[in-house]
């Protein structure tokens, strides 16, 4: 194989699953130093139907097997990875139609290629599979909060993993489940990195979800990087002060720091409980205590994405104590801007099981973060009204 910026190399792949030019394909980016053979034969084990699944050899051959760039220190080489994600794009131009979903599957150093490539190129993949591997920092790529919005993530990390040290896995982790802006549903199994039994089977229920979600709905909308309008504030959303909070990885997810008093909640709920046309009660989809606040969907003109429960009218309901966050369906390009200024955090199935617009908007800390998100409910409650 000659040197990866030359153009003209063509990858060695394996491929499973459907052919069609137009049918949605999973892209696996395998580890340094194996092939394409040690990711297709999880192939079967994932859906069928109509999905192809192509595992790519990386270019640069080394005695053991193949890498997709030299690693400085336990980090991808930045030009190195810059050229193999210069390569990879190059060939995925070959592969059928450039309308198709493409979703990417990253397993060790290929989490990092997979990262980058959605960093650089986000118009181009649908979603994305990283397992027990970090994302490429301090590669020369930037990475500001909200990078990765409506760009689905299924993470999986090996709790005993003693191969990628330590404080990548801690930052990969962070990075994507509180500033990325992506959905991302993530878990940690005991063990390293085998790729076997739940992992599998998660990520398999994961993307099935992921290719119904996009056979029914199409792609999710991508931050254009215009700031939206926000009329229920009157103006601009602000920034929120501090970090996001942290908030649980997988289902049900809650705010798990920098939760706000009771009486803030209370004075939130009091507000928003008396929007025109609103009804509360309990929610079915919530711990309980969790209150609703619904519409009736007779006299409601938003659509069902516009819901947390559509047949029920529930657009949104509030955490019981301690947590106090809600949950909240937005339009989408409002969604963006409100995980990328730190006033809310993308569900971890958004564009997945639920509506791409759907966010955890955390409780508020003082009387200045009670005006602020009463108007990101008021948004939520404009959105599903019609």
């Amino acid at each position: 194989m000659t040197d990866v910026g030359l153009p003209g190399d063509e990858p060695m792949v394996a491929r499973w699953g459907w052919e069609h030019p137009s049918a949605p394909l999973v892209v696996a980016l395998h580890g340094n130093g194996t092939s394409e053979h040690s990711l297709i034969e999880i192939s079967p084990w994932l859906p069928h139907g109509p999905v192809g699944y192509v595992s790519v050899r990386a270019p640069i051959a080394g005695p053991t097997g193949y890498s997709w760039f030299p690693l400085v220190d336990g980090s991808p080489e930045a030009e190195g990875l810059a050229a193999a994600c210069r390569w990879v794009l190059a060939w995925l131009d070959t592969e059928g139609d450039p309308e198709r979903p493409v979703l990417l599957l990253g397993f060790r150093e290929g989490v990092a290629l997979a990262g980058a490539l959605m960093l650089v190129a986000p118009d181009r993949f649908s979603g994305a599979v990283l397992l027990y591997g970090a994302l490429p920092f301090d590669a020369g790529i930037p990475m500001p909060r909200g990078a990765l919005a409506g760009m689905p993530v299924f993470l999986a990390h090996g709790a005993d993993d003693t191969r990628t040290p330590p404080p990548l896995l801690e930052r990969t982790w962070d990075w994507l489940t509180r500033h990325s802006g992506a959905p991302v549903l993530a878990e940690r199994e005991p063990g390293g990195d085998q790729l076997a039994g739940k992992v599998v089977g998660d990520l398999g229920t994961w993307l099935g979800d992921r290719l119904d979600w996009l056979r029914a709905h199409g792609e999710n909308p991508l931050a254009d990087g215009d700031e939206p309008a926000w009329p229920t504030l009157g103006g601009p959303l602000p920034p929120r002060a501090g970090e996001p909070p942290e908030v649980t990885a997988g289902v049900p997810q809650h705010q798990s720091s920098q939760n706000g008093p009771a009486e803030l909640a209370e004075a939130l709920w009091s507000r928003i409980a008396a929007f025109d046309g609103v009804t509360t009660g309990p929610t079915r989809v919530g711990v309980d205590g969790t209150r609703a606040l619904l519409l009736d969907r007779d006299a409601s003109n938003g659509p069902d994405v516009a819901f947390v429960l559509p047949a029920d009218g529930e657009f949104a309901h509030q955490h019981p104590a301690p947590d106090f966050s809600l949950h909240l369906v937005l339009p989408p390009e409002q969604a963006y801007d409100a995980v990328a200024k730190g006033w809310a955090v993308v569900h971890p199935l958004a564009g997945v099981r639920v509506s791409p617009g759907m966010v955890l908007v955390p409780g508020p800390r003082d009387d200045a973060e009670l005006e602020t998100v009463t108007g990101i409910v008021a948004a939520g409650y404009r959105h599903a009204r019609g």
